[in-house]
């Protein structure tokens, strides 16, 4: 089947094997005790990458802690990959009790630990904060997604396009753009944007449209050049997330149909 999204790689390989997109699921527990119960439920329904949403975790300021956890989730999840994510509050972000300067202090010792494989930090920091995380997450193989998210509104197709590229330009491995559609032609601008970027960007983006209207991005975003989906395992980390089961059906119905559609163009 044709490739329509850039591969999302691990060691070599792509981590996505026999889908179009990566299906990544959140961890949002607030504890130790209800992480590793959510990482339970969600690892049974194998992801291909697990999200920890640390700035739900009411025990971020202790990065020893953190980190051991961290170890404790990846050794549970039995080889998926783990994505650290401590998401700003001017991002839709959980606050916590930590300066941005402790933040990125944090990832550096993440990094530095061999526990993760990727790291999102926002596009929107400080230069020399994100620089700093950048150089942290290279120097130890971690891949960096930069990110960029708009809870108010939906930019308009050249402002997204321009965030896609920023990312990449920045030093990102991965560009990743999450946006909240007012209207169904919101969406229709983020997948547009998301087919411009991937044009133009040689690395892995995401494109995201948020909220009731924007769950159709998350299904279908991938035919437009988006490489991963965010879903739910047990708990949601952003509107318009959608069951990890539901979205596998449908990426199942459309790859087959595409795959069909192929089939009968090659043989015309």
């Amino acid at each position: 089947m044709k490739s329509y999204c850039k591969a999302i790689v691990v060691n070599g390989k792509p981590i996505a094997v026999g889908t179009e997109t990566v299906i990544c699921v959140p961890l949002v527990g607030r504890d130790e005790a209800a992480l590793l119960k959510e990482l339970a439920t969600i690892r049974d329904r194998h992801p291909d990458m697990i999200e920890w949403r640390a700035d739900y975790y009411d025990r971020i300021t202790d990065p020893e802690n953190v980190t051991a956890l961290a170890w404790r989730i990846k050794e549970h999840a039995a080889g998926i990959p783990l994505l650290f994510t401590r998401r700003s509050p001017l991002e839709g972000g959980q606050p916590v009790a930590l300066s941005e300067e402790a933040v990125v202090d944090l990832h550096e010792v993440l990094c530095a630990s061999g526990c993760i494989d990727f790291i999102d930090y926002e596009l929107s920091s400080d230069p020399t904060h994100f620089q700093r995380v950048r150089l942290a997450a290279h120097g130890h193989g971690v891949q960096l997604i930069a990110s960029f998210h708009d809870f108010q509104g939906t930019p308009s197709l050249p402002e997204i396009v321009g965030k896609f590229i920023a990312a990449e330009q920045a030093g990102a491995d991965i560009a990743k753009v999450a946006v909240m559609p007012r209207t169904p032609e919101d969406v229709l601008t983020l997948l547009r944007a998301t087919c411009a970027g991937y044009r133009q960007c040689r690395v892995p983006i995401i494109g995201i449209s948020m909220g009731a209207y924007g769950a159709l991005s998350r299904l279908f975003g991938w035919t437009f050049g988006s490489a991963m989906t965010f879903a739910v395992g047990d708990q949601l980390s952003a509107p318009g997330q959608l069951p990890i089961d539901d979205l596998r059906a449908v990426l199942a119905i459309m790859q087959s149909s595409l795959a069909d559609d192929q089939k009968i163009s090659s043989s015309g």
